[in-house]
Protein backbone atom coordinates (compact mmCIF):
# COMPACT_ATOMS: atom_id res chain seq x y z
CA UNK A 1 0.00 0.00 0.00
CA UNK A 2 2.65 2.05 -0.64
CA UNK A 3 1.24 4.71 -2.94
CA UNK A 4 -1.75 5.32 -1.00
CA UNK A 5 -0.05 8.55 0.35
CA UNK A 6 0.27 10.22 -2.93
CA UNK A 7 -3.24 11.76 -3.84
CA UNK A 8 -5.18 9.42 -5.75
CA UNK A 9 -2.80 6.71 -4.61
CA UNK A 10 -5.59 4.39 -3.68
CA UNK A 11 -7.79 4.96 -6.47
CA UNK A 12 -4.66 3.59 -8.44
CA UNK A 13 -4.07 0.72 -6.47
CA UNK A 14 -7.41 -0.63 -6.48
CA UNK A 15 -6.91 -0.02 -10.27
CA UNK A 16 -4.11 -2.20 -10.53
CA UNK A 17 -5.54 -4.76 -9.18
CA UNK A 18 -8.81 -4.89 -10.43
CA UNK A 19 -6.73 -4.83 -13.84
CA UNK A 20 -4.54 -7.92 -12.48
CA UNK A 21 -8.23 -10.05 -11.91
CA UNK A 22 -9.28 -9.25 -15.07
CA UNK A 23 -6.76 -10.60 -16.98
CA UNK A 24 -6.65 -13.88 -15.08
CA UNK A 25 -10.45 -14.08 -14.57
CA UNK A 26 -11.81 -13.25 -17.74
CA UNK A 27 -9.43 -14.31 -20.49
CA UNK A 28 -10.89 -15.62 -23.30
CA UNK A 29 -9.34 -19.24 -22.53
CA UNK A 30 -10.64 -22.07 -20.72
CA UNK A 31 -10.91 -21.69 -16.86
CA UNK A 32 -8.42 -23.61 -15.47
CA UNK A 33 -10.11 -25.36 -12.37
CA UNK A 34 -8.25 -26.57 -9.25
CA UNK A 35 -8.21 -30.26 -10.69
CA UNK A 36 -6.74 -29.00 -13.77
CA UNK A 37 -3.86 -27.54 -11.89
CA UNK A 38 -3.64 -30.25 -10.01
CA UNK A 39 -2.82 -32.61 -12.46
CA UNK A 40 -1.62 -30.58 -14.95
CA UNK A 41 1.26 -28.40 -12.98
CA UNK A 42 1.78 -31.61 -10.60
CA UNK A 43 5.49 -30.41 -10.44
CA UNK A 44 4.56 -26.72 -9.27
CA UNK A 45 1.88 -27.62 -7.19
CA UNK A 46 4.25 -29.48 -5.00
CA UNK A 47 6.91 -26.74 -5.35
CA UNK A 48 4.41 -24.34 -3.87
CA UNK A 49 3.45 -27.05 -0.71
CA UNK A 50 7.01 -27.51 -0.13
CA UNK A 51 8.07 -23.75 0.05
CA UNK A 52 4.95 -22.96 1.24
CA UNK A 53 5.57 -25.29 4.92
CA UNK A 54 1.67 -26.49 3.93
CA UNK A 55 0.63 -29.65 2.23
CA UNK A 56 -2.90 -29.04 0.43
CA UNK A 57 -2.38 -29.78 -3.25
CA UNK A 58 -5.92 -27.54 -4.19
CA UNK A 59 -4.80 -25.01 -1.92
CA UNK A 60 -1.88 -24.72 -3.44
CA UNK A 61 -3.74 -25.27 -6.93
CA UNK A 62 -5.61 -22.20 -6.15
CA UNK A 63 -2.73 -19.94 -4.74
CA UNK A 64 -0.97 -20.73 -8.42
CA UNK A 65 -4.16 -19.79 -10.28
CA UNK A 66 -3.90 -16.36 -8.49
CA UNK A 67 -0.65 -15.82 -8.43
CA UNK A 68 -1.01 -16.35 -12.46
CA UNK A 69 1.79 -19.14 -12.85
CA UNK A 70 4.54 -17.28 -9.82
CA UNK A 71 5.47 -20.06 -7.80
CA UNK A 72 7.02 -17.40 -5.34
CA UNK A 73 4.03 -15.63 -5.23
CA UNK A 74 1.87 -18.67 -4.61
CA UNK A 75 3.93 -20.26 -1.95
CA UNK A 76 4.14 -16.54 -0.33
CA UNK A 77 -0.22 -16.86 -0.37
CA UNK A 78 -0.64 -20.13 0.73
CA UNK A 79 1.62 -19.02 3.59
CA UNK A 80 0.31 -16.52 4.89
CA UNK A 81 -3.08 -18.84 4.30
CA UNK A 82 -1.23 -21.11 6.82
CA UNK A 83 -0.96 -18.40 9.33
CA UNK A 84 -4.97 -18.47 9.84
CA UNK A 85 -5.33 -21.98 9.82
CA UNK A 86 -5.52 -23.21 13.87
CA UNK A 87 -3.42 -25.73 14.86
CA UNK A 88 -5.33 -28.71 16.04
CA UNK A 89 -2.62 -31.63 16.73
CA UNK A 90 0.90 -32.72 16.22
CA UNK A 91 1.25 -35.35 13.84
CA UNK A 92 3.93 -38.80 14.65
CA UNK A 93 7.14 -38.99 13.69
CA UNK A 94 6.92 -40.49 9.98
CA UNK A 95 8.80 -43.38 9.30
CA UNK A 96 10.31 -43.15 6.08
CA UNK A 97 10.61 -46.82 5.27
CA UNK A 98 7.49 -47.16 5.84
CA UNK A 99 7.08 -45.14 2.16
CA UNK A 100 5.11 -46.74 -0.45
CA UNK A 101 7.18 -46.03 -3.22
CA UNK A 102 5.97 -44.52 -6.53
CA UNK A 103 9.84 -43.58 -7.94
CA UNK A 104 13.09 -45.29 -6.87
CA UNK A 105 16.58 -45.18 -8.47
CA UNK A 106 19.79 -45.93 -6.77
CA UNK A 107 22.50 -44.06 -8.89
CA UNK A 108 25.60 -45.35 -6.95
CA UNK A 109 24.60 -48.76 -7.40
CA UNK A 110 22.99 -51.52 -10.93
CA UNK A 111 21.62 -54.09 -8.69
CA UNK A 112 20.64 -52.72 -5.67
CA UNK A 113 18.37 -54.54 -3.15
CA UNK A 114 15.08 -54.11 -4.72
CA UNK A 115 13.91 -52.60 -7.96
CA UNK A 116 15.44 -49.61 -9.49
CA UNK A 117 11.43 -48.24 -10.09
CA UNK A 118 12.12 -45.05 -13.22
CA UNK A 119 8.47 -43.77 -12.39
CA UNK A 120 6.91 -41.16 -13.76
CA UNK A 121 9.70 -38.95 -14.98
CA UNK A 122 11.41 -37.71 -18.40
CA UNK A 123 15.05 -38.00 -17.00
CA UNK A 124 16.00 -39.86 -19.93
CA UNK A 125 14.44 -38.22 -22.38
CA UNK A 126 15.49 -35.09 -24.97
CA UNK A 127 14.58 -32.01 -24.12
CA UNK A 128 12.34 -31.46 -27.38
CA UNK A 129 9.32 -29.21 -27.07
CA UNK A 130 5.74 -30.74 -27.86
CA UNK A 131 3.35 -29.10 -29.48
CA UNK A 132 0.16 -30.83 -29.54
CA UNK A 133 -2.33 -30.43 -32.75
CA UNK A 134 -4.90 -30.91 -30.61
CA UNK A 135 -6.63 -30.83 -27.21
CA UNK A 136 -5.16 -33.61 -25.16
CA UNK A 137 -7.68 -36.31 -24.32
CA UNK A 138 -9.63 -34.67 -20.93
CA UNK A 139 -9.82 -37.60 -18.32
CA UNK A 140 -8.31 -36.86 -15.81
CA UNK A 141 -9.45 -39.67 -13.37
CA UNK A 142 -7.17 -42.26 -15.54
CA UNK A 143 -3.58 -39.90 -14.99
CA UNK A 144 -3.61 -38.90 -11.49
CA UNK A 145 -0.12 -38.52 -10.10
CA UNK A 146 -1.30 -39.88 -6.45
CA UNK A 147 -3.34 -43.20 -8.21
CA UNK A 148 -3.08 -46.72 -7.04
CA UNK A 149 0.87 -47.48 -8.68
CA UNK A 150 0.81 -50.92 -10.83
CA UNK A 151 0.85 -54.30 -8.97
CA UNK A 152 4.16 -54.83 -6.78
CA UNK A 153 5.19 -56.75 -4.22
CA UNK A 154 5.60 -54.81 -0.58
CA UNK A 155 9.12 -56.13 -0.82
CA UNK A 156 9.22 -54.08 -4.25
CA UNK A 157 7.29 -51.13 -2.69
CA UNK A 158 9.29 -51.07 0.62
CA UNK A 159 12.79 -52.18 -0.84
CA UNK A 160 15.87 -52.17 1.66
CA UNK A 161 17.81 -49.01 1.73
CA UNK A 162 20.97 -48.39 -0.05
CA UNK A 163 22.50 -47.17 2.67
CA UNK A 164 22.25 -50.06 4.91
CA UNK A 165 24.12 -51.91 2.11
CA UNK A 166 26.93 -49.38 3.53
CA UNK A 167 26.37 -50.12 6.57
CA UNK A 168 26.96 -53.42 6.63
CA UNK A 169 30.48 -53.03 4.42
CA UNK A 170 31.40 -50.84 7.44
CA UNK A 171 31.70 -47.84 4.84
CA UNK A 172 29.94 -45.27 6.12
CA UNK A 173 31.10 -42.35 9.19
CA UNK A 174 28.84 -42.83 12.16
CA UNK A 175 27.82 -39.78 13.98
CA UNK A 176 26.09 -41.12 16.69
CA UNK A 177 22.69 -41.12 18.64
CA UNK A 178 22.75 -37.97 20.43
CA UNK A 179 22.54 -38.31 24.09
CA UNK A 180 18.92 -36.96 24.32
CA UNK A 181 16.90 -36.93 21.62
CA UNK A 182 15.28 -32.85 21.70
CA UNK A 183 12.21 -32.04 20.34
CA UNK A 184 12.28 -30.63 16.17
CA UNK A 185 13.15 -27.17 15.94
CA UNK A 186 9.97 -25.60 14.84
CA UNK A 187 11.30 -22.86 12.54
CA UNK A 188 7.67 -21.92 11.59
CA UNK A 189 7.09 -20.85 15.35
CA UNK A 190 10.65 -18.62 15.84
CA UNK A 191 13.56 -17.67 13.77
CA UNK A 192 16.35 -20.51 13.34
CA UNK A 193 19.61 -18.61 14.01
CA UNK A 194 23.49 -19.81 13.94
CA UNK A 195 24.21 -21.41 16.09
CA UNK A 196 21.32 -23.99 15.13
CA UNK A 197 20.36 -27.64 15.61
CA UNK A 198 20.66 -30.35 12.63
CA UNK A 199 16.60 -30.14 12.94
CA UNK A 200 16.44 -26.55 12.69
CA UNK A 201 18.86 -26.36 9.28
CA UNK A 202 17.09 -29.58 7.50
CA UNK A 203 13.78 -27.73 8.31
CA UNK A 204 14.73 -24.29 6.48
CA UNK A 205 16.28 -26.17 3.59
CA UNK A 206 12.64 -28.07 3.05
CA UNK A 207 11.09 -24.98 3.24
CA UNK A 208 13.66 -22.83 0.97
CA UNK A 209 13.18 -21.84 -2.06
CA UNK A 210 13.97 -24.46 -4.63
CA UNK A 211 15.98 -22.52 -7.37
CA UNK A 212 17.85 -20.60 -4.24
CA UNK A 213 19.04 -23.41 -2.16
CA UNK A 214 20.12 -25.49 -5.61
CA UNK A 215 22.66 -22.13 -6.62
CA UNK A 216 23.66 -22.56 -2.74
CA UNK A 217 24.20 -26.12 -3.33
CA UNK A 218 25.94 -25.76 -6.78
CA UNK A 219 28.74 -22.99 -5.47
CA UNK A 220 29.63 -25.70 -2.26
CA UNK A 221 30.47 -28.27 -4.50
CA UNK A 222 32.68 -26.03 -6.46
CA UNK A 223 36.28 -26.23 -5.91
CA UNK A 224 38.81 -23.35 -6.09
CA UNK A 225 39.65 -24.23 -9.30
CA UNK A 226 36.16 -24.81 -10.54
CA UNK A 227 36.53 -28.80 -10.28
CA UNK A 228 33.57 -30.69 -8.79
CA UNK A 229 33.70 -32.55 -5.63
CA UNK A 230 32.66 -36.64 -6.03
CA UNK A 231 29.73 -36.69 -4.68
CA UNK A 232 26.91 -39.21 -5.72
CA UNK A 233 23.38 -40.27 -4.87
CA UNK A 234 22.10 -43.40 -2.91
CA UNK A 235 18.43 -43.71 -2.35
CA UNK A 236 16.66 -41.57 -3.84
CA UNK A 237 12.51 -41.91 -3.78
CA UNK A 238 9.72 -39.98 -4.58
CA UNK A 239 6.42 -42.28 -2.36
CA UNK A 240 3.54 -42.02 0.33
CA UNK A 241 3.70 -41.78 3.85
CA UNK A 242 1.12 -42.56 6.07
CA UNK A 243 0.38 -39.50 8.56
CA UNK A 244 -0.66 -40.23 11.94
CA UNK A 245 -1.70 -38.77 15.09
CA UNK A 246 -2.65 -39.48 18.72
CA UNK A 247 -6.18 -40.48 18.88
CA UNK A 248 -7.47 -38.11 22.04
CA UNK A 249 -9.41 -40.57 24.01
CA UNK A 250 -7.70 -43.86 23.22
CA UNK A 251 -3.99 -42.71 22.80
CA UNK A 252 -3.32 -44.85 19.95
CA UNK A 253 -1.62 -43.56 16.93
CA UNK A 254 -4.83 -43.31 14.09
CA UNK A 255 -3.59 -42.87 10.48
CA UNK A 256 -5.52 -39.81 9.43
CA UNK A 257 -4.38 -39.50 5.71
CA UNK A 258 -0.75 -39.90 3.03
CA UNK A 259 1.59 -37.17 1.98
CA UNK A 260 3.55 -37.40 -1.19
CA UNK A 261 7.59 -36.52 -0.04
CA UNK A 262 10.85 -37.20 -1.74
CA UNK A 263 13.61 -38.72 -0.39
CA UNK A 264 17.58 -38.27 -0.83
CA UNK A 265 20.53 -39.82 0.63
CA UNK A 266 23.47 -38.10 -0.79
CA UNK A 267 27.41 -39.77 -0.32
CA UNK A 268 29.93 -37.72 -0.34
CA UNK A 269 33.82 -39.16 -0.38
CA UNK A 270 35.99 -37.67 2.51
CA UNK A 271 39.12 -36.70 1.69
CA UNK A 272 39.77 -34.44 4.65
CA UNK A 273 43.32 -34.21 6.67
CA UNK A 274 41.17 -35.12 9.77
CA UNK A 275 38.80 -37.32 8.38
CA UNK A 276 38.43 -40.95 8.13
CA UNK A 277 39.35 -41.85 4.05
CA UNK A 278 38.07 -45.73 4.40
CA UNK A 279 34.76 -44.36 4.53
CA UNK A 280 31.81 -42.49 3.43
CA UNK A 281 29.83 -39.61 4.89
CA UNK A 282 25.66 -39.99 3.84
CA UNK A 283 23.46 -36.82 3.91
CA UNK A 284 19.61 -36.44 4.29
CA UNK A 285 17.26 -34.61 2.29
CA UNK A 286 13.44 -35.28 2.61
CA UNK A 287 10.66 -32.54 1.34
CA UNK A 288 6.98 -32.29 0.66
CA UNK A 289 6.04 -33.68 -2.93
CA UNK A 290 7.76 -34.88 -6.55
CA UNK A 291 10.92 -32.22 -6.06
CA UNK A 292 14.34 -34.31 -6.68
CA UNK A 293 16.57 -30.66 -7.21
CA UNK A 294 15.43 -30.16 -3.23
CA UNK A 295 15.54 -33.03 -2.02
CA UNK A 296 19.23 -33.69 -3.62
CA UNK A 297 20.56 -30.79 -2.70
CA UNK A 298 19.50 -30.97 0.91
CA UNK A 299 21.30 -33.73 0.70
CA UNK A 300 24.53 -33.02 0.06
CA UNK A 301 24.35 -29.34 2.08
CA UNK A 302 23.61 -31.70 5.16
CA UNK A 303 26.96 -33.04 4.53
CA UNK A 304 28.30 -29.88 3.46
CA UNK A 305 27.07 -28.10 6.53
CA UNK A 306 28.57 -31.08 8.85
CA UNK A 307 32.15 -30.36 7.38
CA UNK A 308 32.06 -26.89 7.24
CA UNK A 309 34.79 -24.57 9.70
CA UNK A 310 33.47 -23.20 12.38
CA UNK A 311 33.86 -20.01 10.93
CA UNK A 312 32.04 -20.76 7.86
CA UNK A 313 29.13 -18.71 6.67
CA UNK A 314 27.33 -21.86 5.25
CA UNK A 315 25.41 -22.55 8.06
CA UNK A 316 24.18 -18.72 8.47
CA UNK A 317 23.51 -18.92 4.40
CA UNK A 318 21.25 -21.74 4.66
CA UNK A 319 19.10 -20.31 7.71
CA UNK A 320 18.97 -16.58 6.60
CA UNK A 321 19.26 -16.27 2.79
CA UNK A 322 17.61 -19.37 1.25
CA UNK A 323 13.59 -18.78 2.24
CA UNK A 324 12.15 -17.59 -0.74
CA UNK A 325 9.94 -15.09 1.42
CA UNK A 326 12.36 -13.14 3.04
CA UNK A 327 14.84 -12.86 -0.09
CA UNK A 328 11.77 -12.48 -2.46
CA UNK A 329 10.01 -10.19 0.48
CA UNK A 330 13.05 -7.84 -0.02
CA UNK A 331 12.93 -7.48 -3.61
CA UNK A 332 9.90 -6.71 -3.90
CA UNK A 333 9.85 -3.93 -1.63
CA UNK A 334 12.25 -2.18 -3.72
CA UNK A 335 9.26 -1.20 -5.96
CA UNK A 336 7.39 0.63 -3.23
CA UNK A 337 7.92 4.32 -3.23
CA UNK A 338 11.71 5.66 -1.96
CA UNK A 339 11.03 9.15 -2.64
CA UNK A 340 12.32 10.56 0.62
CA UNK A 341 14.79 8.05 1.04
CA UNK A 342 16.73 8.59 -2.24
CA UNK A 343 15.68 12.37 -1.67
CA UNK A 344 18.18 12.61 1.71
CA UNK A 345 20.63 10.29 -0.21
CA UNK A 346 21.09 13.04 -3.01
CA UNK A 347 21.10 15.70 -0.45
CA UNK A 348 24.13 14.17 1.60
CA UNK A 349 25.50 13.72 -1.91
CA UNK A 350 25.34 17.18 -2.82
CA UNK A 351 26.13 19.24 1.04
CA UNK A 352 29.44 16.83 0.77
CA UNK A 353 30.44 17.88 -2.43
CA UNK A 354 29.52 21.70 -1.26
CA UNK A 355 31.96 21.19 1.48
CA UNK A 356 34.35 19.42 -0.44
CA UNK A 357 34.48 22.49 -2.27
CA UNK A 358 34.53 24.91 0.09
CA UNK A 359 37.36 23.28 2.31
CA UNK A 360 40.04 22.59 -0.64
CA UNK A 361 42.62 24.89 -0.91
CA UNK A 362 42.65 27.49 -3.90
CA UNK A 363 44.77 25.88 -6.89
CA UNK A 364 46.34 28.83 -8.66
CA UNK A 365 46.51 28.11 -12.52
CA UNK A 366 49.26 27.46 -14.69
CA UNK A 367 49.22 30.98 -15.94
CA UNK A 368 48.34 33.08 -13.32
CA UNK A 369 48.66 36.88 -12.84
CA UNK A 370 52.33 36.45 -11.26
CA UNK A 371 53.50 34.44 -14.55
CA UNK A 372 52.31 37.49 -16.45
Amino acid sequence: MGYSGVRGGMNAILAAEELVRRSRDHAPAEWASTEQIVLRFRLAVDRIMGEAGLYDPPTAADAFRQAEGDALEAAHLVRAHRSTLPRLAVTEPVDPDEMVVLRRIVPANRTPDGPQLLGRTTDYTGRLLERPAEKPDGDFARNRHDAEPAERTAEQRRPRRFYQLLRDLDLVVEHGEPAEDPEPFDITRRAARPPAPRSAVLSSMARAETGALVGLWYRSILGPDGDVHEITLGDTRHGRVPLRVVHPHTGNPVEVGQIRVTEVEGIEDLDGADEDRTRFDVGYGLCFGHNERKAIAMANLDIAWRRAAPDSPLEQLLLLTTDGLDSGGFLEHLKLPHYVTFRSMVDRKIARRTARNSTEPRVPEPFGEECR
